[in-house]
């Protein structure tokens, strides 16, 4: 039996990826999707771990052969993206995959897959939230998070076309409702 694909995707700072770490902490039958990415490791990163570092090169080559289900041009040369192989390969062995992608690209792959796939947007309560939060971070600058600031509002507009929508005002709520939506759509025949 093939598996089932689980897409999380939200505004920058709205606790996705901490959602994905307890849902995989969790023991949920999930398998992470690893992205892959043309920007250099940061700190103690690795490659095949927390994504596949690839020279922009490499990724413009991948992207010319179809490797990708989806991909971004975050910055000029700085490229995202999901690999066919590393997607299909686990479905195959009947393995359900959890994907962090952008909002645009988990259109693109519920596209794809249709009822194969889920998406789940994770909402922040209100963008002025979602400002503290990307300050409180303290990993970016105030420009970089007047640019996430004007994505998140695009980003937003398109949660309507998500299957389900979270908001994560309450994270230990958000982490009960993604853990039961989740668990029952792979559980189901």
């Amino acid at each position: 039996m093939k598996g089932k694909l689980v897409i999380l995707s939200a505004p920058s700072g709205s606790g996705k990826s901490t959602l994905i770490r307890y849902l995989l902490d969790k023991g949920l039958p999930l398998e992470f999707s690893i992205s892959a990415t043309s920007r250099p490791a940061r700190g103690n990163e690795q490659n095949g771990v927390e994504y596949y570092f690839l020279t922009p090169e490499a990724f413009k080559e991948k992207i010319k052969e179809n490797q990708f289900l989806e991909y971004e041009e975050v910055y000029p040369n700085r490229f995202y993206g999901t690999l066919k192989s590393e997607v299909e390969n686990k479905l195959a062995m009947g393995k359900n995959v959890i994907l962090d992608v952008d909002v645009a690209g988990g259109l693109n792959i519920k596209e794809l897959y249709k009822d194969q796939a889920l998406l789940v947007f994770i909402c922040p309560p209100s963008i002025e939230e979602l400002q503290k939060r990307l300050e409180r971070r303290g990993t970016d600058s105030p420009e970089v998070i007047h640019d996430r600031i004007s994505k998140a509002a695009y980003e937003l507009s398109l949660a309507g076309k998500y299957d389900v929508v979270i908001i994560n005002d309450d994270l230990e709520k958000a982490k009960k409702e993604t853990v039961l939506t989740i668990n029952k759509y792979i559980t189901q025949v």
